[in-house]
């Protein structure tokens, strides 16, 4: 998300630094997936994690929101990978036509605002689920909270590394998963010898 969004320029009429950033963005486009694949991977951990302690009503919405923020992050990074395409291409008629324009605002709003409320919606269930199971600790669950509101309000205009909380947000819990998972575990004591 960092490579996009340095190699492209705020202006939706400008297609000079995307022409020139052209190779960077196509490199991120191509690792985004990756990213998607990682991001489905730590939901199933999750979930693994929850068990039968899992909330049926939270888990749909947890699950929900996480396909729904992968799915719109990929058709918005199909969008730019078209649009990537077709301005080394063709880049007069395309800006001329206005088509680049408005597949800008496209990318924008699925990714900036749809993609990053679906992101915000997980955070809150997954945060909500967290508090219930305490399978992370609670300022872990609250800091989800607070990220999530921050994602809810920001608009476009927003800066652009207000999205970055969710990824980062995202390692932390994995991080402290995989020290916990790491960790020997105690076995329960056994009766005692003769």
């Amino acid at each position: 998300m960092g490579l996009l969004w340095a190699s492209i320029p705020d202006d939706p009429g400008d297609a000079t630094d995307v022409i020139r950033n052209s190779r960077r963005i196509s490199v991120a486009l191509n690792l985004l997936p990756f990213a998607g694949i990682a991001f489905l991977w730590f939901v199933g951990v999750l979930r693994d994690r929850l068990g039968d302690r899992e909330d049926r009503f939270f888990a749909t919405v947890f699950l929900g929101s996480g396909l729904l923020f992968v799915a719109m992050l990929f058709v918005g990074a199909a969008i730019a990978g078209g649009l990537v395409r077709m301005l080394n291409e063709a880049p007069g008629p395309l800006v001329q036509s206005r088509a680049y324009a408005l597949g800008r605002l496209q990318i924008r709003l699925t990714v900036q605002v749809y993609a990053l409320k679906m992101a915000a919606v997980f955070m809150m269930s997954t945060a909500t689920v967290c508090l219930r199971t305490r399978i992370v600790p609670r300022w872990m669950a609250v800091l989800g909270y607070a990220l999530a509101l921050v994602l809810i309000v920001q608009t476009s205009q927003a800066t652009h590394w207000i999205p970055l909380v969710f990824p980062l947000w995202v390692f932390l819990v994995s991080a402290f998963i995989l020290v916990e998972n790491l960790r020997p575990r105690r076995l329960p004591a056994g009766p005692a010898g003769p």
